[in-house]
């Protein structure tokens, strides 16, 4: 099992972690079939590859999305629920439901959040029977990872480019990219806009009002936080074979 995630940085829209499976024995196929890290392949090819993905019958795959009102709400409530362990959390759930649903699962490859060494002992600390190999740019390492980081980031940006907002009365402009800060950024803070976010924050005090926010801007070494309170996914697709 591969699991990589799209969007951890951008401003605008969700987070997504992807997940793939295959049987270890047709791992190889997977370099056949042209997986790559999602940010090298062409909007067009990313398409081609997702849509081989779920047309194959050799690969299980799931995604979850984690909207940005999710996101802003769980890291600014009292106790913050930081974006590294909701990273950590969602990735475990994933690990959870293959198992539920009966996948003999045996190696998990995944993308660090934080530091590798920590995060993989942590893996294996909750799931002894599989073994583990954290690390960073797991994405370009890995096929299974790879293809993982496709269902990701195709599902991410057909959530950006399709959002329907519920604000009403209101005209949105949907030149907004992906939410990057190198791309051109429209804000009329409906909920696809991550409010926690520190480019919200400073783009606010520009326009002459200043807040207090409660969570401080994300730091990727920063410590992992206890659960709070419920945090739920949106449920993605698993696919048997």
């Amino acid at each position: 099992m591969g699991i990589d995630e799209a969007g951890r940085g951008p401003v605008i829209g969700p987070m997504v972690y992807g997940a793939c499976i295959i049987c270890s024995k047709r791992n190889n196929e997977l370099k056949e079939m042209g997986f790559a890290d999602s940010k090298t392949l062409t909007e067009e090819k990313r398409e081609v590859l997702f849509e081989r993905i779920k047309e194959s019958n050799v690969l299980g795959w799931l995604v979850e999305v984690l909207s940005a009102k999710q996101l802003s709400g769980s890291m600014l409530q009292r106790a913050p629920y930081n974006l590294n362990a909701i990273s950590h959390d969602t990735a475990i759930g994933m690990i959870r439901k293959v198992l539920a649903a009966n996948f003999n699962l045996k190696k998990v490859f995944v993308d660090t959040v934080g530091d590798p060494e920590r995060y993989e002992s942590k893996l294996s600390s909750l799931f002894p029977s599989i073994e583990f190999a954290v690390r960073k740019k797991a994405d370009s390492l890995f096929p299974v990872v790879s293809a993982a980081s496709i269902c990701a980031k195709v599902t991410r940006d057909r959530c950006v480019r399709d959002w329907q907002f519920k604000e009403t009365g209101v005209s949105f402009s949907t030149d907004y990219g992906s939410g990057y800060p190198s791309e051109p950024q429209v804000f009329g803070y409906p909920d696809l806009v991550r409010f926690s976010w520190s480019t919200t924050k400073k783009i606010i005090e520009t326009q002459g009002e200043s807040f207090e926010w409660e969570a401080d801007e994300m730091e990727e070494d920063q410590s992992q936080s206890k659960i709070n309170g419920f945090f739920t996914t949106q449920a993605g697709w698993l696919q048997m074979f």
